[in-house]
């Protein structure tokens, strides 16, 4: 671990307080691996009254990790519909006879590497920012093509010196880096130049609360990049911490709620209700349906919470461990962290509804 500077408890107080307007922000996003990014930097571009986005970084993505035990729970439930699985697998087991009953076969779904999924979301970024008549250039950067293998080895690309850059640019407020995805990049740029860890605020969405006993391998964001998990709750950044398990997971939206208040808005409100509607994950989870579903507009809680935090009440606690087999710790870091415990809901959707009103 290098070393990282120590703030006080005074100083990490202060940096993890409520931001001033207008903030600094980068967005770190894997906006192409579904639909929640689109939603989050839309929401984003229309908020620039309160923030200001200094850039917008693409981090790696893959759902490969998913295959092999999708596959498996796969066929023993063709087997035997009634099967017992265990382990990695139970987390499988609805996806699984999702396929079984819409008569699709894992084997068949095509999986992206990392660099491919980085790439993706690059031009997804590029996307959005054309649907809202916003320039990409000088603003959206490629990220790490892979995840960390060592803390001596930081993975350099254009999103990890752009947050070393904007991070040590002489400006006396923080920088907030919104991570909606994982922690690749952030995790390099910290390690590219530990001293930015006094200087940047790192807002993250995953995984289950600090005070659950649960696994965390069925945590996308966490899971990719283990390595840059453990890091970012150990070196002493200033973190806020948005759980997706049971607080983000709250953000939902139905096909109805689309139709009423997405499409039509814009080019982007066409293009998010197009997203809706073809759901990139719908096939990889087997789903063919609307009926009586919602989805999860998980990413939007970094924004809430920069905007509004009463959106998404908060409370300082110390920050966790995160052991090698994906559980807290029962030792924790001596450091303070901001961690959500509850969100609203109503009041998030009526200010994006609100604002795409105005999208061009």
């Amino acid at each position: 671990m290098p070393q990282f500077p120590q703030l006080s408890d005074e100083m990490m107080r202060q940096r993890l307080e409520p931001c001033t307007f207008p903030a600094r922000l980068i967005i770190d996003t894997d906006t192409h691996n579904e639909i929640d990014d689109q939603f989050t930097l839309a929401w984003a571009l229309l908020s620039q009254d309160k923030l200001t986005i200094e850039g917008v970084c693409a981090e790696p993505y893959s759902f490969r990790h998913h295959r092999e035990p999708m596959i498996a729970a796969y066929d023993q439930l063709r087997a035997n519909p009634q099967a017992v699985l265990s382990g990695e697998l139970s987390a499988m087991r609805r996806f699984a006879l999702n396929h079984l009953q819409a008569d699709t076969n894992p084997r068949d779904l095509l999986f992206v590497d990392p660099d491919e999924g980085m790439e993706l979301s690059y031009q997804e970024i590029c996307k959005v920012f054309e649907l809202m008549n916003e320039k990409a250039d000088g603003k959206v950067f490629r990220g790490s093509p892979a995840y960390l293998t060592a803390l001596d080895a930081p993975i350099r690309s254009e999103s990890a010196e752009f947050i070393v850059e904007r991070a040590l640019a002489q400006d006396d407020r923080p920088l907030y880096v919104a991570a909606i995805g994982c922690l690749t990049n952030v995790a390099s740029a910290l390690l590219l130049a530990p001293e930015i860890a006094s200087r940047i605020v790192v807002l993250w969405t995953s995984t289950y609360p600090s005070f659950v006993n649960l696994n965390h391998a069925p945590s996308l964001n966490l899971v990719q990049d283990v390595l840059a998990s453990k890091l970012i709750y150990d070196c002493g950044v200033p973190l806020v911490f948005l759980p997706g398990y049971y607080i983000g997971e709250q953000l939902k939206l139905s096909l109805a709620d689309m139709e009423t208040d997405v499409r039509g808005k814009g080019k982007i409100g066409d293009y998010l209700y197009h997203l809706y509607t073809h759901n990139p994950v719908h096939k990889l989870f087997g789903i063919n349906d609307h009926f009586a579903r919602t989805w999860v507009i998980w990413d939007l809680i970094d924004i809430a919470w920069l905007l509004k935090p009463e959106w998404v009440p908060s409370q300082l606690v110390r920050a966790p461990r995160l052991t090698d087999d994906l559980y807290w710790a029962a030792e924790r870091n001596p450091h303070w962290m901001r961690e959500a415990y509850g969100i609203d809901r109503d009041a998030i959707f009526r200010d994006l509804f609100t604002k795409l009103e105005k999208a061009p």
